[in-house]
């Protein structure tokens, strides 16, 4: 059965302050998404497509797609502020992007197999791609199963301020309540991890479950995702900055009972740059994975 990786790197880095997507933290200016491009290999996925804009199409292809293999089947979609459903146009004013969801959606056409969703700016670790190629595995696509990888929130954090993370809700038979984002997070003063959800100040433990935005998928959730943001144009299309976002799918088909979503486990150390100051950081975490065997010097010979 064939995989495909789905890689989100459509987003400017507005923390971090440049086009993090592209920039080198390899000690051959690798990027961190050619080092999930090699663990997904690694775990046995064969296809790979790439979400960008438009106008940034030569600069990806010239720092990015010319490093890579030859024989790596790689597409490239287009997300466009005007790329939407039939009967729905941008309104006046609007210039954010329509969020993950739509993302996804935009990319529907050159995805047929089930696909692991990643963000191009975040350094999963070689487990969670496992995990799910596992999933695809065991599992046939029924429109009634997908995942998500969840990590110990102490794993995720930014020792130059604070992130922003999905906190999983999860049954004893392991399959995911709901996902709520959580702003502000970060280990304070007393060593206690806590972050923000809505107003409210929210206390948790190291090991407390968090999405990165590695989930699994087949590809009947594209049916879903096409209805969802259907709905969210005809209900919000009108707010500047309304964002439709893929948890939302996710949480809308447990709400709905028309899926379950298995929590895979990554015990892995999150490597990103939420924050200017994350990138030595990322540098020195690479390279020590390196010293370890776990990757090659060069990552493409």
């Amino acid at each position: 059965m064939g995989k495909t990786l789905l890689i989100l790197a459509a987003g400017m880095g507005s923390r971090y302050g440049g086009l993090k997507q592209i920039e080198g933290f390899g000690p051959n200016g690798e990027t961190i998404l050619e080092y999930s491009l090699y663990d997904a290999l690694e775990a046995g996925f064969t296809e790979f497509v790439f979400v960008i804009r438009k106008d940034m199409e030569d600069l990806f292809r010239e720092k990015i797609l010319s490093r890579l293999p030859e024989e790596l089947n790689v597409k490239l979609s287009f997300q466009a502020l005007d790329d939407l459903p039939e009967g729905y146009t941008v309104p006046d004013g609007r210039v954010k992007p329509w969020g993950t969801g739509h993302a996804v959606w935009v990319a529907r056409k050159a995805v047929s197999h089930p696909f692991a969703l990643v963000n191009a700016d975040d350094f999963y670790g070689r487990m969670g791609f496992y995990e799910v190629a596992r999933f695809f595995d065991e599992y046939e696509d029924q429109g009634k199963c997908h995942a998500v990888v969840a990590y110990p929130v102490s794993q995720t954090l930014s020792e130059h301020g604070s992130v922003s993370r999905g906190v999983c809700e999860v049954s004893e038979d392991g399959n995911l309540v709901k996902v709520e984002e959580h702003a502000g997070i970060h280990r304070n003063a007393e060593g206690v991890i806590v972050g923000r959800l809505g107003e409210s100040e929210i206390r948790m433990s190291d090991e407390t479950p968090v999405s990165m935005n590695l989930l699994g998928f087949f590809p009947s959730v594209f049916d879903v995702i096409d209805r969802d943001l259907k709905q969210f144009l005809s209900e919000r299309i009108e707010e500047e900055k309304s964002e439709f976002y893929i948890p939302a799918v996710v949480n809308g088909m447990i709400n709905n009972s028309e899926a379950e979503i298995k929590v895979l486990n990554a015990n892995e150390k999150w490597l990103g740059v939420t924050h200017a100051a994350d990138r030595d950081y990322v540098v020195n975490g690479i390279r020590e994975r390196i010293s370890k065997g776990e990757y090659p010097e060069k990552l493409w010979s």
